[in-house]
């Protein structure tokens, strides 16, 4: 039997458990079909270990862990089919963030254990792995973690497949090229971690920037492993740029900051991928993390419904739980699967998928829907998020913001905050 973790967090566990036979052994019972039919079992291959746990673990679990025990403790999805409703479980094997790994179990997931839902991996080039997947085998994908620049012009022959998250094209990098364009930003250098991620949003970059008369004078890709960022934030520094772009994870974004404090680089703009939106991020920086540029989808201060889920989600827990891009547009993917299921009234997937990619649905993020397989532009609630004054605030599109953009940001304190 292939490796696992199973969920440790007691409090989910115990509610997780309502109504099932619970998570201890479900990765050996295969769904009950007919009738019959007591649960929703659904997989996942998540990087419970590895470089990318602590995105997994800051990102979608909280979202898994909350939905979840939320549903359970009503009773579950309610299916027509089976005149009542249905409690969900979780088969969860750890990936260890390896791509291999994680096609190897969502096979398994598909294959072995018949689950009957798959839930997502964690990472770009996860999504972009784990997609034909799912689609082969006819099973309902919506993602989490992880863009699509690269699978975009691939959805319409990927059909089962939804993708939640907002992503470089989709519409980041042109609201920030627009935001800094605005301000006066003329140069920028780029590093960029040399995996998918890394790639998609260099190459975006490299069109947007140009179009707000934002020229890039360096480029700098950087493998997963680096340790020692020290000689390209010299070479940042030196070629004074306006602009300094991280995309990369927080193996890369944390010591490129830390780096850029000591060495005294302090660009107009700062902006890092995958991690400045979390909320350890700024418990590790504090106030030196002030202007620090990075993505966003939300803001509790835009909407009673968002004010709500970050209450939920962050009340009473450590900074670090926060995820200030990804949050709301997970929670939405989990309410439209659950409001697809039931119209549908069976836990047919081609039904649901059928609804999900036609119908919209009222979520946390107000009428939400997917064009061609992309959540709708239109149901993003921000773009650009800024960190001001320990809050991280939407400073794009203009039209959802919560504060203007601060460029350029001040100086990093002394000592590094």
């Amino acid at each position: 039997m292939e490796d696992k973790k199973r969920l440790t967090r007691r409090d989910f566990l115990k509610v997780a458990a309502v109504g099932t036979a619970g998570l201890a052994g479900a990765c050996s019972q295969i769904p009950v079909t007919g009738k019959d039919k007591e649960k929703i079992v659904v997989g996942m291959s998540r990087p419970l270990s590895g470089p990318l746990a602590v995105i997994g673990d800051s990102a979608f679990r909280p979202i898994y862990e909350t939905w979840v025990p939320e549903v359970n403790a009503e009773g579950g999805i309610y299916v027509e089919e089976y005149g009542r409703k249905l409690p969900i479980e979780l088969i969860v094997y750890d990936d260890k963030s390896d791509v291999g790994t994680m096609t190897r179990l969502t096979e398994k997931l598909i294959v072995e254990d018949k689950v009957d839902f798959l839930w997502p991996a964690s990472g770009t080039s996860f999504v972009f792995a784990q997609a034909p997947i799912a689609n082969k085998y006819g099973y309902v994908l919506i993602t989490a973690e992880g863009g699509a620049t690269s699978i975009k012009d691939m959805l319409p022959s990927l059909p089962f497949v939804f993708v939640t998250l907002s992503f470089s094209d989709w519409y980041q990098l042109p609201v920030l090229a627009e935001l800094l364009g605005e301000k006066g930003a003329k140069t920028a250098y780029i590093v960029y971690i040399a995996d998918l991620h890394g790639i998609e949003y260099s190459g975006v970059a490299g069109i947007e920037f140009p179009k707000q008369g934002i020229d890039i004078i360096g480029v700098k890709s950087v493998p997963p492993d680096i340790k020692d960022l020290s000689q390209i934030i010299k070479e940042a520094k030196a070629s004074n740029a306006d602009v300094f772009c991280c995309f990369a994870y927080p193996d890369q974004v944390m010591p490129a900051t830390g780096t850029s404090m000591e060495l005294g680089f302090n660009p107009k703009a700062w902006v890092g991928g995958p991690c400045v939106n979390f909320g350890f991020y700024h418990t590790t920086f504090g106030p030196a993390a002030e202007g620090v540029l990075g993505f966003t989808s939300f803001s509790p201060k835009q909407s009673a419904a968002a004010k709500t889920l970050a209450d939920k989600l962050y009340t009473g827990k450590p900074e670090e739980a926060q995820d200030w891009w990804g949050h709301p547009l997970y929670w939405a993917g989990l309410e439209i699967w659950k409001q697809a299921i039931e119209k549908a009234g069976t836990l047919d997937q081609a039904k649901i998928r059928d609804i999900i990619a036609t119908e919209k649905f009222q979520t946390v993020l107000g009428e939400t829907w997917f064009d061609n397989g992309l959540l709708a532009k239109e149901c993003h609630t921000g773009e650009i998020g800024q960190w001001q004054n320990g809050v991280y605030e939407v400073v794009g599109p203009k039209n959802m913001a919560t504060a203007d953009t601060v460029y350029p940001k001040p100086e990093w304190p002394t000592g590094g905050g």
